[in-house]
């Protein structure tokens, strides 16, 4: 466990150079910190290793990182198309790195790394979407943006957590010669009544306004569980009970 924990300091110790402290929280683009906290301690996963050995990873579940959502929320990109920023933006160039960032879940992401959870992206799973089928359990995270292929492997698994709301909300078709990303259906677009780019039922888009996650729950549909909350600040610091309800599940 320990070198585990040093390898995992040590890679959010060179993000913390490097990242981004400042997100986007909302369509208004208001701009905040994480938290009082978080400026204090802005390793704010290392909090969780005095309770590391009751939350850690089960060996077969899976975190799918969603790079093609934070592509999407790069200025110039498919978010900003649909904030009427730029008419022409319906395709934008897929990033090559993890910014772990709102847009992206960065919380929860940096929080499942930690924890050693096994990771995968968007790009591993569009190509070979059959890598689902190594493991029991897989974790969503705000994977708004996915291919055919992602939403097919998805929704078929058996055991998936929707960690955030408003995943699978636009289908995208992505060119991996030119490394673009291309909008194909989503929220009122190609067309004003569309309401999910895959006309999924299970859309549940209308909790990813509720931050404080007050009597929260996971709820039951066909195939996993869907929190009804976007728990990207009750992560920072009051996390556990969620974790421990991951492993449960």
């Amino acid at each position: 466990m320990n070198s585990h924990l040093n390898a995992i300091i040590l890679s959010i110790t060179i993000t913390m150079f490097i990242g981004i402290i400042f997100i986007s929280i909302n369509s208004e683009n208001k701009v905040v910190s994480y938290s009082e906290n978080s400026k204090k301690d802005v390793m704010f996963e290392t909090k969780y290793h005095k309770n590391y050995e009751e939350l850690k990873a089960s060996e077969n579940t899976v975190v799918i990182y969603p790079i093609f959502t934070q592509s999407a929320y790069e200025w110039g990109g498919i978010h900003d198309f649909y904030q009427n920023r730029c008419a022409e933006c319906t395709s934008t160039e897929i990033q090559p790195f993890f910014e772990k960032r709102y847009a992206s879940s960065g919380t929860a992401f940096s929080v499942l790394e930690f924890l050693g959870y096994n990771i995968i992206n968007d790009i591993d799973l569009d190509k070979n979407p059959d890598i689902l089928s190594q493991f029991e359990k897989v974790i969503l995270l705000h994977n708004e943006y996915v291919t055919e292929n992602e939403f097919n492997a998805i929704t078929t698994h058996p055991n998936v957590i929707y960690l955030y709301p408003n995943s699978l909300s636009s289908r995208i078709s992505v060119d991996y010669e030119s490394n673009v990303m291309t909008l194909q259906q989503g929220p009122g677009f190609p067309d004003s009544n569309i309401k999910n780019g895959f006309d999924w039922e299970f859309d549940n888009s209308q909790f990813m306004s509720d931050w404080d996650c007050n009597g929260y729950e996971f709820y039951k549909i066909d195939n996993g569980y869907m929190l009804n909350c976007y728990p990207e600040k009750i992560l920072q610091n009051n996390g556990i009970e969620i974790l421990k309800r991951i492993k449960e599940l």
